[in-house]
C-alpha cells in the first residue's frame, strides 16, 4: 500500500533550501518516491499556513522509511533544518476505501 509523507515548512534561507531541494529530490527515485505537491503559494483554508507545502508519495512505508533513514539523507535533511522554521512532518497511509 503507498503512503504519502506530507511536509508544510516556513522557509528562512531561500538559498540553504534551494542547496536543500537540489540535493534531497535526487534521492526520492532512489527509494522509489514522486514528488506530487511542492507550493510555495497554496491558498490558505484553514490554520496557520506555511510558506511550503509538500507531498511526497512512496510505494511503502518501508520504503518511505528507507527514505527518511538513509544516511545520505540525514546530511542533506541538514540543510533543510537549518533553513526552515515550522516543520511539520507526517507519514499517512493511502486511503482504500472499503469492499462494497
Amino acid at each position: 500500500m503507498s503512503v504519502h509523507i506530507i511536509v508544510s515548512y516556513d522557509v528562512v534561507d531561500p538559498d540553504g533550501y534551494a542547496d536543500y531541494v537540489s540535493r534531497a529530490v535526487p534521492l526520492l527515485a532512489k527509494h522509489g518516491g514522486e514528488l506530487l505537491v511542492a507550493d510555495a503559494e497554496a491558498k490558505p483554508m484553514e490554520g496557520e499556513p506555511r510558506s511550503v507545502h509538500v507531498v511526497l508519495r512512496f510505494p511503502s512505508q518501508e520504503a518511505a522509511l528507507t527514505w527518511y533513514q538513509d544516511p545520505v539523507y540525514q546530511e542533506v535533511k541538514k540543510i533543510r533544518l537549518a533553513s526552515c522554521d515550522n516543520t511539520s512532518m507526517v507519514l499517512a497511509k493511502a486511503h482504500v476505501p472499503p469492499a462494497p
